[in-house]
């Protein structure tokens, strides 16, 4: 892991435990964010659209075996269902700006289900200019929901009517690659959620996606 990426998220880890430096806490995580996003920014700058969806890594094991679109279409996919759908049970960023037309996206899900040559092919339909609209929108909404959070909410548990909610939304596969993450989000608080999605798994996606990139274009 990135040693500046890692240090910043221990910080965010240990100080939104507790009250006195939650905000603290969330201001590190913003930072993060930022600079993570500026990452992926650096990727539509600097690479082709080629690259965006080849899969050089196709039979690893391990979040590089996906794809550079994949991967920032999985990170903030899934940060919008958690933020709009868990969280704060309201409409998703994906349905307000109608993102499954505008990215000509063939699923309106996670992704988790897709596997190999699937991956590749979903990469190459993607409108990456909507695709990162869409990035922009969600990272913008959830730093907002962050900002205005105070720490006994981030205490708030999961409910049997939100993970129903979740089912009933059709955002996650049925299938099996895909459907543990009901379980598994709806397990957590607000501030588990903080955890992961909002932040590492930010970094664990980032990562892949750098690996990718220095696959495709190794420095001599």
């Amino acid at each position: 892991m990135n040693k500046a990426w890692s240090e910043l998220n221990k910080t965010v880890q240990t100080q939104i435990n507790r009250e006195g430096t939650f905000h603290e806490g969330v201001a590190a995580l913003l930072e993060l964010r930022k600079q993570l996003f500026g990452e992926c920014k650096r990727f539509k700058e600097a690479l082709s659209r080629e690259d965006f969806h080849a899969i050089p890594f196709i039979n690893a094991d391990g979040y590089h075996s996906k794809t550079i679109a994949y991967s920032i279409w999985h990170i903030f996919r899934i940060e919008d269902i958690v933020a709009h759908t868990l969280i704060q049970n309201d409409t998703q960023i994906f349905q307000l700006g109608d993102y499954q037309k505008r990215t000509r996206s063939p699923i309106a899900t996670t992704g988790n289900e897709l596997v190999k040559q699937q991956i590749a092919e979903f990469s190459a339909a993607l409108d990456l200019d909507e695709l990162y609209s869409y990035a922009a929108e969600v990272m913008s909404s959830t730093d907002a929901l962050l900002e205005a959070m105070d720490f006994s909410e981030s205490k708030r548990k999961m409910s049997d009517e939100d993970k129903e909610r979740l089912r009933r939304s059709g955002s996650v596969s049925d299938d099996e690659k895909a459907s543990w993450l009901i379980d598994y989000w709806c397990g957590k608080d607000v501030r588990g959620l903080i955890r992961m999605p909002f932040s590492r798994h930010w970094i664990m996606h980032v990562e892949a996606a750098l690996r990718i990139e220095r696959k495709l274009h190794p420095v001599i």
